[in-house]
């Protein structure tokens, strides 16, 4: 994959991974834009890295929400020409408790829905460029899933799957389909759940995350397990027991 002069937007982009993945590309001379729902981030984002090239508020829970971001990026960014499907939410849910299906839906919808839903819309323009990609960030749980967070874990393992589908449908279009597949990564996603399970490792930095998942994409490493992910992937049945040892 070509790591220069590209235009590129990362959903969830103004924390974490995405962040992380914003500041590498720029690094490499692209064009970056970045959306998530908190305008606060986004503010603190772009005082961060000025050379972000936008940012915008949008929830991509919400259907009408992608829509103005499909029709804001293809209005004004006619270059544009990479989409990173970052951005995701993460809940611990108990599946013997009542009244969860909002829990589900909302985690559904960020986590799988979004992601399907703006490739597809992006997907005839992107085909129009000689050199384009969407790139879908997964987990190392989508193989080997964590039982106290049985929906993030089932749709990451369902993006895992929708890469493979994508990437055989798109073969024949200048579109690449890559998945990178972290570790545990030390960010915000899971609102202090580690610190309140007492876990103390946080896993590896967002930073090196990146680092990792650009040398990936140089290669074009299609299907990208950074770290311990790569362990997940290999030995899902083997470990599966042992992560969920209480």
């Amino acid at each position: 994959m070509n790591l220069s002069n590209n235009c590129i937007l990362i959903t969830g982009g103004a924390t974490g991974i995405g962040l992380a993945l914003a500041e590498q590309f720029l690094s490499l001379g692209n064009k970056v834009l970045i959306c998530g729902r908190r305008e606060d981030r986004l503010i603190k984002a772009k005082e961060q890295f000025p050379a972000i090239t936008a940012t915008r508020v949008c929830d991509i829970m919400l259907e009408h929400e992608r829509m103005r971001l499909y029709d804001w990026m293809t209005r004004y960014q006619s270059d544009f020409n990479i989409l990173i499907n970052n951005a995701g939410i993460q809940n611990e849910i108990d599946l013997s408790e009542a009244c969860i299906i909002d829990l589900v839906q909302n985690e559904v919808d960020t986590n799988f829905v979004s992601p399907v839903h703006l490739s597809n819309l992006f997907i005839p323009h992107l085909a129009k460029k000689e050199h384009s990609a969407i790139i879908n960030i997964t987990s190392g749980l989508a193989f080997t899933p964590l039982a106290f967070m049985p929906i993030y874990c089932a749709t990451k393992a369902a993006m895992h799957s929708f890469s493979l589908s994508l990437r055989y449908q798109l073969a024949k279009t200048s579109i690449k389909v890559f998945e990178l597949i972290p570790p545990t990564v030390d960010t915000d996603l899971d609102r202090g759940a580690r610190a309140n399970r007492k876990q103390s490792d946080r896993g590896i930095s967002p930073k090196e995350f990146a680092l990792q998942a650009i040398e990936a994409l140089k290669n074009d490493v299609f299907e990208a397990a950074i770290g311990q992910a790569a362990g997940l992937r290999a030995k899902r049945e083997e470990l599966f027991p042992v992560i969920n040892h209480s």
